[in-house]
């Protein structure tokens, strides 16, 4: 279980401070596929990145299994971040190794040795479906398969959680629908508990079962997927369904 607790962020800039999160308070079940929507700007990026500490809160808790994690470093903050994956939406893969190396790679600084990380890379480019693209290099990719590598890294560590940021905002629709299916498949599968942030209602109704809607720093309405849909209360939820017409692009390419 994820809790976040009373948490603020507040950036120091030049032209003086600026709160990117207010008071943000969520509850992440385990095996819950968790959805964070909201606009560009709206804080949902930041939000994400307190989780695994990538943003320190300014103010605040985060409680990972019953452990607040807010002041860990070093050692322990490396060892807490084994169990949260996390990828993004430029995949992030080294462009000068091999999609099995760019796999490997996060258990090689861990010092597991060669064969059974190669043999755990393996074992998770097969359940992506690139079995068999162990050598090639992330350019003789598409899109869709540079994101199935960068899925299978993030799991190499055996995560409890698995962060989505963004993950699928630089894919077509189909290769989208490809993903989302693929990360579901991960979630029933594996138990992996995973937040998905995203802008796109589609993404959402696809794969949540619980959605925060976030606007200006803000978690101005939460619920489940249905309940939060089907009668919004935020003026930010009722927006973001009025402009949510991708959502139809994605259903037509599916049945395509």
């Amino acid at each position: 279980m994820i809790e976040i607790k009373n948490v603020d962020k507040i950036y120091e800039t030049r032209e003086g401070k600026f709160q990117a999160l207010f008071d943000v308070n969520l509850t992440i079940n385990d095996g819950d596929v968790f959805g964070i929507i909201g606009e560009s700007g709206a804080g949902k990026s930041t939000l994400v990145r307190c989780i695994n500490l990538l943003e320190r809160p300014t103010n605040g808790q985060i409680i990972i299994d019953g452990q607040d994690i807010t002041n860990f470093t070093g050692k322990q903050l490396n060892e807490t971040r084994h169990n949260i994956g996390m990828i993004f939406q430029h995949f992030s893969l080294f462009q000068q190794q091999t999609v099995l190396k760019n796999v490997m790679y996060p258990m090689r600084i861990r010092g597991v040795d060669r064969p059974k990380a190669e043999a755990r890379a393996r074992e998770l480019l097969k359940l992506v479906g690139l079995e068999g693209k162990e050598g090639r290099y992330p350019s003789e990719l598409s899109g869709g398969q540079q994101q199935r590598v960068a899925i299978a890294r993030a799991l190499v560590n055996e995560p409890e959680f698995l962060l989505c940021d963004e993950a699928t905002s630089a894919l077509d629709s189909r290769t989208t629908i490809q993903i989302l299916d693929l990360l579901k498949d991960i979630n029933q599968k594996l138990g992996v508990t995973l937040v998905v942030i995203t802008h796109a209602l589609a993404v959402v109704e696809q794969i949540c079962n619980r959605v925060a809607v976030i606007d200006k720093g803000v978690i101005v309405e939460q619920g489940p997927v249905a309940d939060v849909f089907e009668n919004p209360q935020s003026d930010a939820a009722k927006f973001l369904l009025h402009t949510g017409a991708v959502s139809s692009t994605l259903t037509v390419e599916k049945e395509a």
